[in-house]
């Protein structure tokens, strides 16, 4: 089993069809017949919603299923603010950025305004991958080489050239030859050494095997909280020193801030801020527009005018008036609705709640994250920190049958990946961690 296999282990098995509703049936065979097999359903039962609000999704009989994975809804499904946003601009103008307009701009200034003063320049896209593309492509340019490195189970979007640097599809997806791998600073399986010490030795190793094949360092492109990898946010601090590292070496550091930016650690609004660095890229996605498709990145301003002085840079969709609209809703929603504290605050309260359920179930081998986004990694035995894939599988679907939404990452699969909506509150952690306590027990 490939390691993207093995974290797609709570997914829906269309051999198993026939046991679901009639209703579901027809949708399952439609989609399959119109979509193919490229697509995948979360959960063993995949669940049919028909509309969204807040932190809840409705199914079509009206059933609320909490939700605490989908980031991309970052202020709540259908938040009335962003939705007026859209729907005021959509009705009076939607372009693209060959003209003059202030709306782009304004939410240009707004956003560069949450950076240090040294990022000083935004680029808009309408996916992160189309992000992550545009990063390496000034990485690139700006470096003179083509050498990146990633973590060892990172996703960076499924453009080609992001694919080739997204180890988590696994073998049917191979990598760059341009592309190093190092492991990600995993504190609970590998404590013997300084966790930051370790990470930068491995970094360090990366550049040289590049330099020792021909290939110059281009960018070291990390996932600030490194999800796909099994969510490692601590210590605190290392990630400046990795990207001193790639400096020397005459690279750039790329911040993948598409999962854990825009106040989600709760502490600070960008994922690298822990770190007390700046980068030299940022990229976002996601959560930018609360599901309506912008994203984009942000660089220090040699970095784009080097590139747009050999360059033209256009992108029908990217930076639209409609986008930056909701793109600006978010931003106000953040402010006015204090919900980086509430990252903070419910966050911490949420992952006190996990760490004592860890002391009443050995099955429980790490608790680890920072605001919303808290991996819990799953092991039969405590001793040996023995991957439970299986047993996380059933958590899942077990949760799901309870009306509870998350998901399981890292390359085994084995760490429940919980990531709500900023406006999640105590009320909604404690319903999920006393349904978690209720499926322990039975495991």
């Amino acid at each position: 089993m490939s390691s993207k296999d093995q974290r797609m282990v709570n997914a829906f098995d269309p051999a198993t069809s026939s046991q679901l509703p009639a209703r579901e049936q027809v949708l399952i065979q439609r989609r399959q017949q119109s979509l193919g097999k490229a697509y995948r359903l979360f959960y063993e039962h995949p669940v049919h919603v028909t509309r969204a609000e807040g932190v809840w999704l409705y199914d079509p009989d009206g059933k609320p299923y909490l939700d605490v994975y989908n980031n991309v809804a970052s202020v709540g499904h259908s938040h009335p603010r962003v939705v007026e946003a859209i729907a005021r601009q959509a009705a009076t103008l939607n372009t693209h950025t060959r003209y003059l307009n202030e709306t782009i701009l304004e939410y240009a200034e707004r956003l560069l305004a949450t950076f240090p003063a040294a990022i000083s320049q935004a680029m808009f896209t309408c996916t992160g991958s189309e992000a992550n593309d545009l990063a390496l492509r000034l990485a690139w340019n700006v470096s003179g080489g083509r050498g990146v490195i990633v973590s060892n189970h990172a996703y960076h979007g499924v453009t080609h050239s992001v694919a080739e640097c997204s180890p988590a599809f696994g073998p049917s997806v191979p990598l760059g030859p341009h592309v190093r791998t190092v492991p990600p600073p995993d504190g609970y399986r590998h404590g013997e050494e300084p966790v930051g010490e370790r990470f930068v030795r491995h970094v360090q190793a990366a550049i040289e095997d590049l330099q020792r094949h021909g290939i110059q360092p281009a960018a070291l492109l990390v996932d600030t909280l490194f999800t796909s990898d099994g969510v490692f946010a601590d210590p605190p601090g290392y990630l400046a020193r990795a990207a001193e590292a790639i400096r020397a070496a005459g690279g750039v550091f790329i911040a993948d801030e598409v999962q854990a930016g825009f106040a989600r650690s709760g502490g600070h609004y960008w994922g690298f801020q822990r770190h007390g660095v700046v980068p030299d890229i940022v990229t976002m996605g996601k959560p930018m527009g609360n599901g309506h498709p912008i994203a984009g990145l942000v660089a220090r301003p040699e970095i784009i005018d080097a590139f747009g002085s050999k360059v033209r840079y256009f992108n029908t969709f990217g930076g639209n008036p409609v986008s930056c609209a909701a793109g600006m809703a978010v931003l106000d929603v953040i402010h006015d609705e204090d919900l980086q504290q509430n990252a903070r605050d419910t966050g911490a309260y949420l992952k006190a709640g996990f760490e004592r359920l860890a002391e009443k179930y050995p099955l429980i081998g790490d608790v680890r994250g920072v605001g919303f986004f808290i991996g819990v990694e799953m092991v039969s035995d405590r001793q040996q920190k023995t991957l439970a894939s299986n047993e996380t599988s059933r958590i899942v679907n077990a949760l799901r049958d309870k009306r509870i939404l998350i998901s399981a990452t890292g390359p085994a699969g084995n760490v429940l990946k919980v990531r709500p909506q900023l406006v999640f509150a105590q009320e909604h952690a404690d319903m999920l961690l006393d349904a978690l306590d209720n499926i322990l027990a039975t495991l």
